[in-house]
């Protein structure tokens, strides 16, 4: 059965995985590397379940890169990668700034890119979206991570099947891509929800929306914010990348900056389509408050007779008309209802010149 980027797993040293690969202990590292891949776009991919396989790999890449992917909540991933790896600043700043904004840009001869995606279990909650900063060179690319995320596990699983990415380049507009496949998977399934959203108020139907309507353009608009890459970092970056970098990779990147742009555009209509929804649920709210609201005062208006008069007929005071009439109880009650009536009779006309 697969594994995704929550589980951990042992093998034997002759198990084999997907597309031959041999399976290695995942994520069981002492530094908390969660998987790792040599790439070679001509020769079969080598799993490197430890960082010190992956460090003798490194030493002689063979014409291909190294991905290596690790937990950043462990607490030996960050202190391994100071002491080991060359360490753009922007890559190091991020870590401790806690820096979320989604970009790609050029340090010195390496790229620097923070992705957001949403995290293996997600359930449609703005806190559900986690971070990954990446690294990329022409032999190694590095990538962090606190929580699992999907497109990440989507890349590992694509790679276990035997997709080989042609560079280290490849395999971030690889992950790129599927990052834009699950954020529209993530769009369509809202779209659908705000289809039986609309339909039910249509129906009549509008009560209980308005909590999860609320919800679904939080989502929106914390998506658009924080899983659009910065487009002016991709743009200097593409017209001014490294040397390493080949053309084919450039065309590739701006067609996934293209792909992201298109989902956003469904994000900003799908807003548009929650904001209508939510004004016409606040519309129904409103229609039904003033309805209540008018059914109050009717009731207040029409019960104004008989507590008029039950409070002039409570006064403790002498010389009160028919205190001593033997039917005295019964001419007020008769009283009050002929007040009640006209004042029902005033009130319906009034209503109908309005109407």
């Amino acid at each position: 059965m697969a594994m995704n980027d929550t589980s951990s797993a042992a093998a034997g040293p002759a198990a084999t995985g997907f597309g031959g690969l041999p399976a290695a202990p995942y994520g069981g590292d002492e530094h908390g590397l969660i998987c790792g891949f040599w790439i070679h776009p001509e020769r079969p991919t080598e799993a490197l379940p430890t960082l010190a396989q992956a460090q003798a790999r490194l030493s002689d890449p063979e014409g291909g890169f190294l991905w290596l992917h690790l937990n950043l909540a462990h607490a030996g991933a960050l202190p391994w990668l100071r002491r080991n790896a060359a360490l753009a600043e922007s890559f190091d700043e991020a870590q401790q700034q806690g820096s979320r904004s989604s970009r790609i840009e050029r340090v010195g001869d390496h790229l620097f890119a923070v992705l957001n995606d949403v995290t293996f279990d997600f359930a449609f909650d703005v806190g559900d979206v986690s971070t990954l900063w990446m690294q990329v060179s022409e032999h190694l690319v590095l990538s962090v991570r606190r929580a699992p995320l999907r497109s990440v596990d989507r890349l590992r699983m694509a790679i276990k099947r035997g997709d080989r990415p042609r560079s280290s380049v490849a395999l971030l507009d690889h992950l790129l891509r599927d990052q834009a496949d699950e954020l529209q998977r993530i769009v369509r399934q809202a779209t659908e929800r705000v289809d039986d959203i609309e339909d039910a108020l249509l129906a009549g139907r509008h009560a209980g929306h308005e909590a999860e309507v609320a919800a679904l353009r939080r989502l929106m608009v914390r998506l658009q914010r924080l899983l659009a890459p910065e487009p002016s970092a991709l743009l200097r970056m593409l017209s001014n990348p490294p040397e390493w970098v080949a053309d084919h990779d450039k065309q590739q990147l701006q067609q996934a900056s293209e792909e992201f742009a298109l989902v956003l555009r469904d994000i900003q209509a799908l807003q548009e389509r929650i904001r209508a929804v939510q004004d016409e649920t606040a519309a129904h709210v409103a229609q039904e408050n003033n309805q209540t609201l008018y059914v109050l005062t009717m009731v207040t208006v029409l019960a104004l007779p008989i507590n008029l008069i039950s409070g002039l007929f409570g006064m403790n005071v002498g010389g009160l008309p028919l205190l001593e009439h033997k039917n005295g109880f019964w001419v007020v009650l008769g009283l009050i209802v002929v007040l009640t009536a006209g004042l029902t009779l005033l009130v319906l006309r009034a209503t109908g010149r309005r109407k």
